[in-house]
């Protein structure tokens, strides 16, 4: 499998030279090729991103403003694609280059906010702009507040993406939004107009967004659940429900209650796992979970469960996978069966040693096992 870090590549790095140069011929291509390309191989994906937007900083032009209209002049036609897969990187910027791009535009626009955003404006339609856009949000907030208002009636689905994704509080990898943390309230607008956008790409953007949101302030989360859950269209029960998983998982009583699940399993539950010993990488672990209701009526269960990973010091961290939704029949016996992985992946180091798996039914443990993994 080709490394993800040579995503920027030095021929990606020509292929932009040669746009730049081709609207501003008095740019020097072949000086910014051998700075941006030197030492390249050696970085690691993000690093590549910063030293491409350093050679950027020496060979564009000192004026910002002329800076900015040379890169939008050199864009690629603008994409309506949730994957961007109808861009043509032949016809100009786009893709993976314009990771540095938007770094350099963090490092020489703050002192042009308006000039800078209207760029990013036209770079998200291209690649995305949700890391570049966090220092605007974080030193210029109320332009930055005032120019997602608009954008997030933009008829570009990566504009309005951009509103949500780019001011998510917690975004992974990208700047953390201190000020969104400790009060998200400035965001909620944004996210209350694109809830029902006609885009699933944009309205999954709100859900992790309020998801992130949860973390920190679930009383906001509940209460959005209460003003937009009832009556709502399927797409927007699909947006709440995600919005809604860190809170289930937690088993966060209102938010169970909200979705018409809660209390205790009324009945008995019994998990077995199979194999009871694992090789990393080997086919994984199979689930097997009995419930048995003991109730006079039905019950509806949201069921998942924690995997107790062994950590570097021999202590555990759980971390709590999606299981099954069901109704329980009164009376009934349900047997539910689920695969679980263990392979490498690049977010988790496993390491040998006895993994406790807990049954999470509401929120409320149930039912445990182990397996042993052999690393």
């Amino acid at each position: 499998m080709e490394p993800f870090k040579n995503l920027i590549n030095a021929e990606l790095v020509r292929a932009a030279a040669a746009h730049l140069q081709r609207r501003q011929p008095d740019f020097d291509a072949r000086a910014f090729v051998a700075e941006a390309t030197r030492g390249l191989a050696d970085l690691e994906l993000k690093e590549r991103a910063m030293h491409v937007a350093g050679a950027l900083q020496h060979h564009l032009p000192a004026d910002f403003d002329a800076a900015a209209a040379l890169i939008e002049a050199a864009l690629a036609p603008a994409s309506q694609d949730e994957q961007l897969k109808d861009v043509r990187h032949d016809a100009g910027l786009a893709g993976w280059i314009l990771w540095p791009v938007g770094e350099f535009v963090v490092r020489n626009g703050m002192q042009q906010p308006e000039r800078a955003l209207q760029l990013l404006h036209a770079l998200t339609q291209r690649f995305s702009a949700e890391y570049a856009i966090r220092p605007f949000i974080a030193s210029h907030p109320e332009l930055a507040f005032a120019t997602l208002a608009r954008w997030a009636r933009d008829p570009n689905l990566h504009v309005r993406r951009l509103v949500s994704e780019g001011s998510r509080p917690r975004l992974p990898w990208g700047m953390r939004l201190r000020a969104l943390v400790a009060d998200p309230s400035p965001t909620l607008p944004l996210l209350r107009a694109l809830q029902d956008d006609p885009s699933p790409y944009v309205r999954r953007s709100v859900a992790n967004h309020l998801n992130d949101i949860a973390k920190d302030h679930p009383q906001i989360v509940v209460a959005w659940l209460a003003e937009h859950l009832p009556g709502a269209s399927a797409e927007r029960r699909v947006l709440l429900r995600h919005a809604s998983r860190t809170l289930v998982k937690k088993g966060h009583a209102p938010v169970l209650a909200a979705w018409g699940v809660g209390g205790r399993l009324r009945g008995e539950a019994t998990l077995t796992i199979k194999p009871a010993r694992v090789v990393l990488g080997g086919e994984g672990v199979q689930l097997a979970l009995e419930l048995r209701s003991t109730a006079r009526s039905a019950q509806s269960l949201a069921i998942d469960y924690a995997v107790h990973h062994v950590k570097a010091d021999g202590s555990t961290s759980p971390k709590v996978f999606k299981g099954w939704q069901i109704m329980l029949a009164p009376g009934e016996t349900r047997r539910l069966v689920k695969r679980h992985a263990v392979r490498p992946i690049t977010t988790r180091t496993y390491r040998p040693g006895r993994h406790l798996v807990v049954v999470q039914v509401n929120g409320r443990p149930v039912a445990e096992a182990a397996f042993t993994l052999r690393v």
